[in-house]
């Protein structure tokens, strides 16, 4: 796998936590750049971890895997996505809303919902026989970067959309979920 190539990879498979980090700073619009910046390490360090983990598991699991990776991100996200819907209509917020923060147990989530594609690449490396370390390097600093952008820009947006915006978040998640969920399963 060359440069070009390993980029284009790290890049496809930030996106979904990239929409991540703008639904969640629509949804929180308190989030600060600390914020901002913990959920892109976080995200970063799991699509960073889990081809690697999929190197190690080999080609071995990969029908298993394959089998389940498109529906555990559907519940995960959709889960979240919906919690966020019924709070926008709620009068009171949840106590994480209010606070403007992320909970951790949210971000962890989250930031497994987003990478477990990345855990079926990784399995793909074995059998390419990568350097993995570069690549989970490379996916992981693409991931950082991406989320960063994708935070401030849901911050900026959030600003725009108001109370809407955390109903708005929700169904992006939930979207997102089904969004991997067909293409696992038609495409």
């Amino acid at each position: 796998m060359n440069f070009t190539t390993l980029v284009l990879l790290a890049f496809g498979l930030s996106m979904d936590a990239f929409a991540v980090s703008i639904c969640n700073c629509l949804a929180y619009q308190k989030y600060h750049r600390k914020e901002i910046i913990v959920s892109a390490i976080f995200y970063g360090i799991f699509q960073g971890l889990m081809p690697m983990i999929g190197f190690i598991l080999g080609n071995q699991f990969l029908g298993i895997i394959s089998l389940i990776d498109h529906w555990v991100a559907l519940i995960l996200l959709s889960i979240i996505g919906g919690k966020m819907i019924i709070e926008s209509f709620s009068a009171t917020k949840d106590e994480e809303m209010n606070q403007g923060t992320i909970a951790m147990k949210t971000l962890i989530i989250q930031s497994i919902a987003t990478s477990i594609d990345a855990l079926a690449v990784g399995i793909s490396m074995a059998a390419l026989q990568v350097d993995i370390v570069f690549a989970c390097a490379s996916i992981a600093g693409i991931t950082f970067i991406n989320c960063c952008i994708g935070g401030f820009l849901g911050k900026r947006f959030g600003k725009i959309l108001g109370d809407r915006a955390q109903l708005i978040g929700g169904i992006i998640l939930i979207l997102i979920g089904l969004n991997i969920f067909i293409e696992h399963v038609f495409l």
